[in-house]
């Protein structure tokens, strides 16, 4: 084995994974960063440990690869903290970060917290790297655990404040494996007997309905799901995940389904006889608290990680298996043409749809002022080209996009925040590093886009060029009617309580221009078009920031019972 220093071993080992960037706060592993020297890795420093979280975690939705944050010991509470959107969200992000040396432990030494527990809520994998002789075989495992079964998140701990142990010296054998350097390393088949089974009930059920989850953009199953939908003519709703999955125009796509979705969706799932469930995890979100679909209808589960199988639905057929590689299996056992019957099930739900559109049409077209964000999002629908990329961030911003925006031409993709207000900005950094050449449009609410705007200089720093685009209606507005319930005499509008939900009035594109950025403000509906055509062509990081209606909130998810939500 050749002698070498933990840190060049940490380089190379990166690079040999193909990892193009990483997002760190100093000081930590800094002989490591400075052997990247002459490596294709671009070196991206932020301003907090959690946005070198979150752009981690963007990187690696959006590109597949393992994304890598790094922090110092004092701010591994913060790196633990940004990790927990990544793991909700089933992403590969490899953290590392410093620790206590063995002499300096619990001797009150400075900086010195005993946290390595924090990360094991949010992580797949987390140990301490005592000795530099272990970093090989430890980092391996990093990169086999964050990409194999369902991904998620891992923790490495270099022992010393800055990960100094790596600056020794010892004999080491990088021996890496390029494999695991992608989601999925492996793609297993559900067996056959399961597929038959399934099979056999998508062609007799009368209402089936395919819903397809963030498991089938991890498997980049998309042609897969609408293959399969299209020969068997079976309609399809995305989580919020997987929006984009099918071309939001297409006539069997009834949209996002949930509580930020679009009723149209829950509405189709809960007339659904059969519903199957892609790359889902049937959480919360996307089935409305277990309220959609209703209670008994029968369900089949595909899912690569064996243990969600029937966790929240009794499964009539359980599909243990990657999702492209056993929907091929399906789609090979498939007959050559749809069951007879089926065109009153799908025109029943593109009327759905229709009678959507219809209900939302004028909402859409509005001129009102301030302006209202469902003309917001129907600019953002018809300006984001073929190949665009759409960042959303959680709570509204997340509803508007997930009902107003269409996702219809090739290649779009939508990447979302998993439930961390703020992450939007910061995430959709990391997907512009992922994809430099290809147009990324954040959405965000100006409260959000508080959490993290200091990074608007990284951008600048570093040439990040990305489109923000703040929904600013100076508050945050999606929690006055949470106000209105404990304040019910004057409610939460009375101005003696607006300061309990009411920022003051910034003008983000002035601060974007101060921190090196463009910024363009627009106040009325009629410039929206021009203004985002403008801002992504300037090929620049650029805030348009859109002075909206604070009086506007996005509907809450559809069920049986009633709308849910907050």
């Amino acid at each position: 084995m050749p002698e070498m220093t933990g840190s060049r071993l940490f380089a190379q080992m990166l690079d040999s994974y193909g990892v193009s960037h990483i997002f760190y706060i100093p000081a930590i592993m800094l002989g490591g960063i400075a052997e990247m020297e002459k490596l294709p890795i671009r070196r991206i420093m932020t301003h907090g440990e959690k946005s070198a979280a979150y752009m981690a975690d963007g990187y690696a939705r959006a590109s597949g690869k393992p994304g890598i944050c790094m922090a110092q010991q004092i701010g591994a509470s913060n790196l633990a903290a940004g990790l927990r959107d990544a793991c909700m969200a089933g992403s590969p992000v490899i953290a590392i970060s410093g620790g206590p040396p063995v002499h300096a432990q619990y001797r009150n030494a400075y900086q010195e917290v005993q946290d390595l527990s924090q990360f094991d809520a949010v992580t797949k994998f987390n140990v301490r790297v005592d000795d530099v002789s272990r970093l090989p075989d430890l980092l391996r495992q990093a990169f086999r655990a964050c990409t194999t079964g369902a991904p998620g998140p891992v923790h490495l701990q270099i022992r010393g404040p800055h990960g100094n142990s790596s600056y020794a010296k010892a004999d080491l054998d990088m021996i890496p494996e390029p494999r695991f350097g992608r989601v999925p390393p492996f793609r297993p088949v559900a067996d056959a007997t399961s597929i038959a089974q399934a099979m056999a009930m998508l062609m007799s059920a009368q209402r089936p309905i395919i819903v397809a989850g963030g498991g089938v953009v991890s498997s980049s199953a998309q042609a897969q799901v609408v293959a399969l939908a299209e020969r068997l003519q079976i309609p399809v709703a995305t989580s919020l995940n997987a929006k984009g999955t099918i071309n939001e125009r297409h006539p069997l796509s009834v949209g996002v389904v949930g509580s930020y979705s679009r009723e149209c969706a829950n509405r189709a799932v809960c007339e659904a006889d059969l519903v199957f469930f892609i790359g889902s995890h049937t959480g919360g979100q996307v089935t409305v608290d277990w309220k959609v679909p209703r209670k008994g209808t029968s369900v089949i589960q595909l899912d690569i990680d064996a243990q969600e199988l029937g966790r929240n639905y009794p499964n009539a057929v359980s599909l243990a298996g990657d999702a492209q590689a056993t929907l091929a299996a399906l789609i090979a056992a498939a007959p050559a043409a749809a069951p007879p019957g089926r065109t009153a099930w799908t025109e029943r739900t593109a009327a759905l749809v229709a009678n959507w559109r219809h209900a939302f049409d004028a909402w859409l077209k509005s001129d009102a002022v301030p302006i209202r964000p469902e003309r917001l999002c129907q600019e953002i629908t018809e300006v984001l080209p073929a190949g665009g990329i759409l960042v959303s961030d959680t709570g509204h911003s997340g509803m508007w996009c997930a009902a107003m925006v269409e996702l219809d031409k090739p290649e779009q993709r939508h990447i979302r925040a998993a439930g961390s207000m703020g992450w939007g900005f910061p995430g959709a950094m990391g997907v512009k590093c992922a994809f430099p050449d290809r147009a990324v449009v954040c959405f965000t609410g100006d409260g959000a886009f508080y959490y993290h705007v200091g990074e608007l200089e990284t951008a600048a720093r570093f040439g990040i060029n990305l489109v923000v685009v703040v929904n600013n209606n100076s508050a945050l507005n999606q929690e006055i009617p949470l106000w209105d319930k404990v304040y019910p005499a004057g409610g939460a509008a009375d101005a003696r309580t607006e300061d309990l939900w009411r920022f003051e009035k910034i003008d983000f594109a002035a601060v974007a221009r101060s921190l090196g950025c463009e910024g363009i403000r627009v106040e009325h509906p009629g410039q929206l078009k021009e203004a985002l055509t403008r801002a992504l062509a300037l090929n620049k990081p650029v805030v348009v920031d859109v002075v909206s209606d604070v009086a506007a909130f996005a509907p809450h998810g559809w069920t049986p019972e009633g709308r849910h939500g907050y």
